[in-house]
């Protein structure tokens, strides 16, 4: 369900503006989305983890103020990302 951490490097890698970004809010909804990922194949196996989808809906909540906030700030990057990461239609 978690992501490693091979894999949460090369998202950051991939996502950051610079070589020290590991905050910004591109990086961190492209992690959210990673784990969002890894939850909706759990629930595909174990389909009463009730526990998890309370987790995964408060994932989903994080990602969509994370988004909201971007796409106020610079829809340009908000529009790449969401293509990027092929959320939102």
């Amino acid at each position: 369900m978690s992501i490693t951490k091979e894999t949460k490097k090369e998202l950051i890698d991939k996502f950051a503006t610079n070589e020290k970004d590991t905050g910004s809010a591109q990086v961190q909804i492209a992690v959210l989305s990673e784990r969002i990922n890894n939850l909706i194949e759990h629930f595909k196996i174990h389909k009463h983890d009730k526990h998890s989808q309370k987790g995964l809906v408060a994932l989903v909540n994080k990602r969509k103020k994370l988004l909201s906030y971007l796409s106020r700030n610079d829809h340009n990057k908000y529009q790449d990302l969401i293509k990027e990461l092929k959320i939102r239609g």
